[in-house]
């Protein structure tokens, strides 16, 4: 029964995808048609196909928007893996901080001074990542750090890896901190230090609340990464302004390129879908 309702649920999802397809389909034909100038005794229907035709078929442009795709992907994977590595080590600082303060400065430890400049060092990190736009970020380091260098992409993941990592390491903090002291107690009780209490018991608890809400700062990723192009990155939005550009047709390539994130999206909302219904079936 489990499998065939599972199955239903994909095959709901397939019929809803190919339903929206279809209807910006249709708009993106409508469309193209109007903004065409109609030839002699031609139909509307000979003129979405050569609009079809002149911004995706006439010089291999439909390339172009493959080529994007590649890019896109490319830079969000990396700059995910980056984020969250990031996330991780200024979360463990941090929470670490808040969770042990009182004790290591009543002992008056070395270790509270030490733990005190890096969690400063990551405070101000988090002040100014997330108080300042990501475009203007990847541009200082486009153009100011990392001024000599050639690497689009590599600049462009670094800046998106960055920026991700602020808003993982908040995530995996409010984590960190919900879970009830009394777990650290008893990490504690059983012989664990901090460390192991941690590895052993807070952060499998931590994972499981804050993975759905990790996977959507995925997709919003994702998405941030269309403003690539402002340093010279041929990502998915500007292979479709490049098609643009080149065929001065506007609404066709700019609609494939919303379908193409749309699609993208969609799908990892549905496996964020159905990672927190069987977390939620865990906990039963």
């Amino acid at each position: 029964m489990g499998l065939f309702m599972k199955k239903k649920r994909i095959i709901a999802f397939i019929v809803c995808a190919v339903l929206l397809f279809g209807t910006f389909a249709c708009l993106c034909m409508a469309a193209g048609a109007a903004e065409t100038t109609a030839s002699e005794g031609g139909s509307w229907i000979d003129d979405i196909v050569a609009q079809f035709k002149l911004n995706f078929i006439d010089k291999d442009r439909w390339k172009s928007l493959l080529g994007g795709l590649w890019n896109t992907l490319r830079i969000t994977f990396f700059a995910a893996l980056l984020g969250i590595a990031i996330g991780v080590i200024v979360a463990a600082v941090r929470s670490t901080y808040d969770n042990n303060k009182e004790n290591m400065k009543h002992n008056k430890s070395v270790g509270y001074y030490i733990l005190g400049f890096f969690n400063g060092i990551c405070k101000i990190y988090l002040t100014i990542i997330r108080g300042t736009p990501v475009v203007v970020q990847l541009l200082i380091i486009y153009f100011i750090i990392f001024a000599s260098s050639t690497n689009d992409i590599l600049i462009a993941t670094l800046a998106f890896g960055i920026n991700s990592g602020a808003y993982v390491a908040e995530i995996l903090r409010g984590g960190i901190m919900a879970i009830d002291k009394g777990q650290f107690e008893a990490g504690r009780s059983i012989g664990f230090n901090y460390v192991k209490t941690m590895i052993y018991i807070i952060i499998p608890q931590v994972l499981k609340n804050v993975l759905p809400t990790l996977l959507n700062e995925v997709i919003v990723l994702l998405k941030e990464t269309s403003v690539a192009g402002y340093v010279g990155v041929v990502d998915l939005t500007r292979a479709g302004n490049a098609i643009r550009g080149a065929t001065f047709s506007a609404f066709m390539p700019l609609i494939a390129v919303a379908l193409i994130y749309l699609a993208i999206v969609m799908l990892l909302t549905w496996i964020v879908g159905i990672i927190e219904r069987r977390l939620r079936k865990s906990e039963r």
